[in-house]
């Protein structure tokens, strides 16, 4: 077996591999058509975060078995182009988490004392003392956005230097803040008490530009920024603005909306911005734990078949996964359909299997199930951090396994609990096809596949058909029908297939169609 190791791997992680009896070849930084011509004369291949493996590069693998990123993003690697050739995603989750964290704190400490400021007038040969007057951070608001892995670091570390830690995560129980000795409050009280803010949240549609001129107005007069997350979460033009009026005090950055960001970039001249070129994994512990780390992984699946810290397929055994793909598959489409519905914070995941199919090793697709539906609340979440993803948030996950079958040989069903109540989705898998056969109470069998328009309307005659002709109105070509009803005249559900995408506002008008109690679009 041949192993790549490009980005200048760490020693540490080449002596795994050879210690395993596989050969390594060391590369530099390759550029992607440069991969792409020796890819497939490797059975694995490691990169940092130099090299792009790109769609072309997976074009025509059939060797390569494996690419790991010696690190937790994998923004590097394009893994649907990857999937699709049947290779393998792996990273390193965690094994930056404490280094991130404690950059973090350092740009903290370095806004509070002004340090690479009055190093550059040093430099330059002043003595300018009385210049840079610094902040004590003792007793100060330390409010802390996203008290995820690293979140939770940071709200430790400001704890153990004696400031007054308030937490913000709408997916983090008030009980788990409350062990770590954080204030749970809302995100326009972090903004109004802290004397310090650091985010450490994903990017999502919710979170991007949340540090915009409306939020920053809610901040205390002189509030210090740190930002080691993602450069999009704050509005550039906002804070150059805050930054002149003495709004924001100072600012510590270490990522940018675009990496490398423009040299021009107006606030990098600001004399109380703080700058770091996306520094926050870049310790020598961090990168040759994480060398290691991902060179144990390639070698146990290389050699053993195992998957761990995938991105893009389960961690499940070589012999195991033919017999649980369609099951993973039914999983992560039953999970998706619940994300899509939810219009509130989850709470409770119930995961019943039933029949044959609770005679396997189930885990995997109950982390497909949590994959399918959490990631309409976060970009991060993986078939490998689904089950760390639903505790930070406070998700309670339970798999129930019942030996009498139903009306299918086997049926898994997927329970969700919010403040609203229960709903639930079950499905089966027909030879290799998964199909949801219930929602709710409703007895209903279709394939969720591509586009669904999902209605709920009272069973009187002819709302099929106006539905039918509404939709051809706007030019949306139905492929399939499936109804569903408990009784004669009462609610009923439908699943329409639907070629074209259903805009917002084309929804909005199904819901006036007499009879319609509402209608929602899906995809999967």
């Amino acid at each position: 077996m041949k192993v790549l190791a490009l980005d200048n791997l760490q020693k540490v992680g080449i002596d795994v591999f050879q210690k395993e009896g596989i050969e390594v070849d060391i590369k530099g930084k390759m550029t992607p058509e440069e991969l792409a011509a020796v890819i497939d004369n490797y059975d694995g291949v490691v990169v940092r975060g130099a090299t792009k493996a790109t769609a072309a590069v997976f074009d025509k693998v059939s060797r390569t078995k494996v690419i790991g990123r010696a690190g937790s993003g994998t923004d590097n690697i394009d893994k649907a182009a990857a999937t699709k050739r049947g290779v393998v995603v792996m990273n390193t989750p965690g094994g930056n988490t404490v280094t991130t964290a404690e950059h973090a704190i350092s740009m903290m400490m370095a806004l509070a004392r002004q340090i690479p400021q009055a190093t550059a007038s040093m430099k330059e040969g002043k003595w300018e003392k009385n210049k840079f007057m610094g902040t004590e951070i003792t007793d100060k608001v330390l409010g802390v956005v996203g008290l995820g892995n690293i979140g939770k670091i940071v709200a430790e570390r400001g704890l153990g230097l004696k400031m007054v830690v308030l937490g913000y995560d709408p997916y983090v129980s008030k009980d788990d803040m409350a062990r770590l000795g954080v204030e749970y409050v809302a995100l326009d009280e972090i903004f109004r008490r802290s004397d310090f803010i650091t985010f450490h949240t994903p990017l999502t549609p919710e979170t991007k530009g949340m540090v915009n001129a409306a939020t920053i107005a809610k901040m205390k007069d002189g509030v210090c920024l740190i930002n080691c997350a993602r450069g999009a979460l704050i509005v550039e033009a906002d804070l150059q603005a805050a930054l002149e009026s003495g709004k924001i005090r100072g600012a510590a950055l270490d990522v940018y909306p675009v990496e490398p960001p423009p040299t021009d970039t107006p606030y990098f001249k600001h004399p109380n911005v703080i700058l770091t070129p996306h520094l926050g994994a870049s310790t020598t512990e961090a990168q040759e734990k994480v060398a290691v780390l991902i060179a144990e992984q390639i070698c146990d699946f290389l050699k053993k078949g195992t998957i761990r810290n995938s991105v893009n397929f389960p961690s499940v055994s070589a012999e195991l996964l033919p017999i649980l793909k369609p099951y993973l598959e039914l999983g992560e489409k039953l999970g998706a359909f619940h994300g899509q519905m939810l219009d509130e914070p989850l709470k409770e995941l119930k995961v019943e299997y039933i029949g044959e199919v609770g005679k396997l090793a189930t885990a995997p697709v109950t982390i497909s199930i949590l994959k399918g539906l959490l990631q309409y609340q976060t970009e991060e979440v993986n078939l490998v951090n689904a089950r760390m993803v639903a505790e930070e948030r406070g998700v309670k996950v339970t798999e129930t396994k019942i030996g009498r079958a139903e009306d299918y040989a086997s049926l898994v069903r997927v329970v969700v609990v919010t403040d609203k109540g229960e709903s639930s989705v079950s499905g089966t898998v027909y030879g290799t096809a998964p199909r949801v056969v219930k929602i709710n109470r409703f007895t209903i069998e279709a394939e969720l596949t591509g586009g669904i328009l999902m209605l709920q309307n009272q069973d009187v005659p002819g709302v099929v058909g106006r539905v039918g002709t509404f939709l051809g109105e706007k030019g949306i070509n139905i492929a399939g029908l499936q109804l569903g009803r408990m009784e004669v005249g009462g609610t009923a559900v439908s699943l329409i297939s639907v070629d074209n995408p259903v805009p917002e506002p084309v929804l909005k008008q199904l819901g006036k169609i007499p009879n319609i109690t509402s209608a929602k679009y899906l995809t999967f």
